[in-house]
């Protein structure tokens, strides 16, 4: 029997979705009958629309799309320039204010605090600069991930193209827009693995390959990664090697596989991880052999020991996530900054459009950990944008904890997650690295926080990974974290090892300046965080990070829990609002 959702899909989805969402929002958030919300929620997904928690009625985030984190020029400045007009709450983060985007972990942007009436209009200001939202959410091809510098800098074999026919090909295909999940897609063309192919359902990596004698370039095939749950799956080798020219036919292949043979029944074991799990690979690898009029070559050999992309390694070994000052191919440069758990305020993003214009060429490119790129730099222009002030905040050379943090949206909008995430992490890098030296040679600690099993800020794939938990503190409920070590993709894909449950967030600081203090006292020479994990040991580890409260952390939220509308706001929701943000009447008012 197939998913309720399905039944929505099969009476209404995909394009003509827009259609009834902008008469809804002319005619105001009461005109969506109130017993059928889930109903049309789910279907506004395919829009990037996403209705925000519970208390947070009529308030909506769009989520956008930019194949492989480009972002050409204006369009940066457009998104801004949204965010500043459009995305203001009724309630002020207390670490970031109103008004900005989220940078996300599939090379995007997120929208907070939208107005359903205000959505055609954001539409309009969007789209007249080429971004779309279209097919952001939902049981879609999610954003299609690749190296942020694809066509920039060096790669073994070149991907921007690639990706472009993907997006325009597959993913825009309308008769592959229903999947029976949200699916993943990533080309790494580059060595350093950048695209993260390890987590993708399915996932091209540079190799090379001895074919009629012949030294030849291209892409072996990976499928069936993934996080969340709890059951997390690094995709696994289809021992195929494809040529640059083979690539998008392959791709297409599994996509179509998946769409017609996906389980649209149980939901909760229907992502594409399961679909590999429930086949296995040899039997995929025979249903593409059926489909392509290609002779499948075997796998050859790939770089994944080169893999440097969170996977690790010590820093000289090769760029770790972009961030810094680096060359491209054609004698500039591409600046790569530091945006703190991936949220900037809309006047930062507008100011950083602006310096794109005037230092590079003004397209801005976005990576997997949620920081942006500024491209096409000369050298005579490195100095003075580096001396700006948004890079002063925004540094290409932040602190190692800073460097490596990443936090998924958590309770402030989220109403999976079971603790706040962006006000807490920020807080919690603040204090760290006020109070907690590492070595000379580490300059990062990658710390990522999801705020529940969904993984959406990747914490299974960190130095240290958080995720949010409840526990009981002196009798009362506390938001709390589980805490896991010893993450990382790369040529060896490993997930945290869990080492302590349901720490009360305020003992959350201690704990990791305990370890990192550990860490720096007990490593060898030039060893990493997670070389130093392996090392050490399950047990030690465990003794090691011992949960403390310290003075001059005040946690955001201890006492939240998901209880109030709004974790940073006293009061009552003002939700549902009309179209000025004013409360709309209930029928106790009248």
């Amino acid at each position: 029997m197939a998913h309720k959702k399905e039944e929505w899909k099969a009476e209404q989805y995909g394009d003509e979705v827009r259609a009834q969402l902008e008469e809804f929002a002319e005619r105001g958030w009461e005109a969506i009958p109130e017993d059928e919300h889930d109903k049309w929620f789910s279907r506004f997904k395919f829009w990037g629309v996403f209705h925000q928690r519970g208390g947070q009625e009529s308030y909506f985030m769009m989520r956008l799309t930019n194949c492989g984190g480009v972002l050409e020029p204006d369009q940066l400045r457009a998104i801004g320039e949204v965010a500043r007009d459009y995305a203001q709450g009724p309630a002020e983060n207390p670490e970031f204010g109103n008004g900005w985007i989220d940078l996300t972990t599939r090379q995007s942007i997120q929208l907070h605090w939208l107005k359903l009436e205000d959505i055609p209009e954001i539409w309009e200001k969007l789209e007249a600069v080429g971004v779309s939202s279209r097919s952001a959410g939902g049981d879609t091809m999610r954003n299609i991930s690749g190296c942020p510098v694809a066509g920039k800098a060096d790669e073994y074999v070149e991907s921007r193209e690639l990706l472009d026919e993907i997006q325009e090909g597959i993913r825009g295909d309308d008769d592959l827009a229903n999947m029976p999940r949200k699916f993943n897609i990533s080309v790494t063309g580059c060595r350093q693995g950048c695209a993260q192919d390890a987590l993708n359902d399915v996932g091209l990596e540079p190799a090379h390959k001895l074919v009629d004698g012949e030294e030849v370039r291209g892409f072996n095939v990976r499928v069936g990664g993934g996080l969340g749950g709890r059951e997390p799956r690094k995709a696994r080798p289809l021992d195929i090697f494809v040529t640059r020219e083979q690539a998008y036919d392959t791709v297409r292949a599994f996509v179509e596989l998946y769409h017609e043979e996906g389980n649209r029944e149980n939901r909760s074991k229907n992502r594409g991880r399961f679909f590999v799990d429930e086949w296995g690979t040899d039997e995929i690898r025979d249903a593409l052999d059926d489909r392509l009029d290609f002779e499948l070559e075997r796998a050859g050999t790939d770089f994944r020991g080169e893999y440097t992309y969170n996977a690790g390694k010590p820093t000289e070994r090769g760029a770790h996530d972009h961030v810094g000052v680096y060359d491209q191919k054609d004698g500039q440069n591409y600046v790569g900054i530091s945006v703190s758990l991936g949220r900037l305020r809309a006047d930062e993003a507008i100011e950083l459009a602006d310096l794109a214009d005037e230092y590079g060429s003004g397209e801005v490119r976005l990576t997997r950990r949620q920081n942006p790129i500024i491209t096409d730099v000369a050298d005579d222009d490195l100095d003075d944008l580096l001396a700006e002030p948004l890079l002063g905040k925004h540094k290409p050379e932040p602190n190692p904890f800073e460097q490596g943090a990443m936090a998924c949206t958590g309770t402030e909008f989220c109403s999976l997650a079971l603790t706040e995430t962006k006000a807490r992490m920020a807080r919690l890098l603040r204090w760290l690295g006020d109070n907690v030296e590492v070595p000379d040679d580490v300059d990062r600690i990658k710390m990522h926080f999801s705020g529940c099993t969904a993984d959406c800020g990747q914490a299974m794939t960190a130095d240290i990974g958080l995720q949010g938990m409840r526990a009981r503190k002196d009798g009362e409920m506390v938001e709390a974290v589980d805490v896991g070590v010893g993450g990382g993709v790369g040529e060896e894909p490993t997930f945290i090892d869990w080492v302590r449950q349901r720490v009360p967030a305020d003992e959350l600081p201690g704990m990791i300046a305990n370890l990192v203090r550990a860490f720096a006292a007990l490593r060898e020479d030039g060893q990493t965080f997670r070389e130093w994990v392996e090392a050490t040991g399950h047990e030690t580890i465990v003794e090691l990070a011992e949960p403390e409260e310290v003075e001059g952390y005040t946690d955001p939220c201890l006492y939240d829990a998901k209880q109030s509308w709004y974790p940073f706001a006293e009061g009552d929701s003002p939700a549902p609002t009309a179209a000025d943000g004013t409360p709309l009447a209930t029928e106790s008012d009248d």
